[in-house]
């Protein structure tokens, strides 16, 4: 019998993991904080490797060597978006561009200096009350939505529109409110040599990440957005080009 070679995708998830830590409700829902729950879904993909990280970790949980042995990295921020470093930030902008990592941005990580400084955005929505929540899946043959009905419902924080972001490359699923309010909440971005994909749900206070259609989105993210296999080396500047394509020939 053949040996499966093929190799894993390493996942970094990070988070706050303030709120679980200092308010009792959240820890409630979250008793291993929500990095911990979306590793423990993650790792029943045997095709996935899944490693944590928080804010308040030593060098914020992404060192160098943790940065730079991350296929895609998982980000969910809220309180502190302003406390995560500027050069931490540029690390990973410039891993995502260069085609070295994915990026998967949850709920109110669309505010983080992440989101803002990979895609282009000021990351500015509309938000109120929890609330019920039908998530419609747009894009039934795109990968992210593999596995994924044509609806599903959750009871998460109102996230609606405008939502001032690029235009995304693919929108995969668009969400309805109960109070009438409609909201993009899970779309692509091309951006560099690398891929983001944003998805709304995870309000800190609701139980979204334990639903199945949830988890199952992250899983087919992470595989989405995990690198291509680039046959050369990004550069990292604008080089002049010196030579004829011509002298081949």
């Amino acid at each position: 019998m053949e040996k499966n070679c093929e190799k894993k995708i390493n996942v970094t998830v990070w988070n706050e993991y303030r709120h679980e830590r200092f308010e009792a409700a959240v820890g409630a829902i979250y008793p291993n904080g929500i990095h911990g729950l979306i590793k423990s879904f993650l790792d029943e993909d045997p095709a996935l490797n899944v490693r944590l990280a928080a804010l308040d970790d030593d060098q914020n949980g992404l060192p160098p060597e943790v940065l730079d042995a991350t296929d895609v990295l998982i980000w969910w921020g809220h309180l502190a978006h302003h406390e995560v470093p500027d050069d931490l930030v540029e690390r990973i902008r410039d891993r995502v561009y260069k085609g070295r990592m994915g990026l998967v941005v949850l709920h109110s990580g669309h505010h983080s200096k992440v989101f803002r400084s990979v895609v282009g955005t000021n990351g500015n929505l509309s938000w109120g009350r929890d609330q019920h929540e039908i998530v419609w899946n747009l894009l039934p043959a795109h990968p992210i939505a593999a596995g994924i009905p044509d609806h599903f419902d959750l009871f998460e924080e109102l996230y609606c529109e405008p939502f001032y972001i690029p235009q995304p490359d693919e929108l995969v699923f668009g969400s309805w409110f109960e109070d009438g309010f409609i909201f993009r909440s899970g779309l692509c971005y091309y951006r560099g040599a690398g891929k983001v994909f944003y998805f709304q749900p995870g309000h800190e206070y609701c139980r979204s990440f334990y639903n199945e259609y949830v988890q199952r989105i992250i899983k087919n993210g992470v595989k989405w957005a995990a690198p291509a296999e680039i046959g050369y080396t990004v550069p990292d500047s604008a080089p002049m080009v010196d030579y004829k394509l011509t002298d081949n020939f």
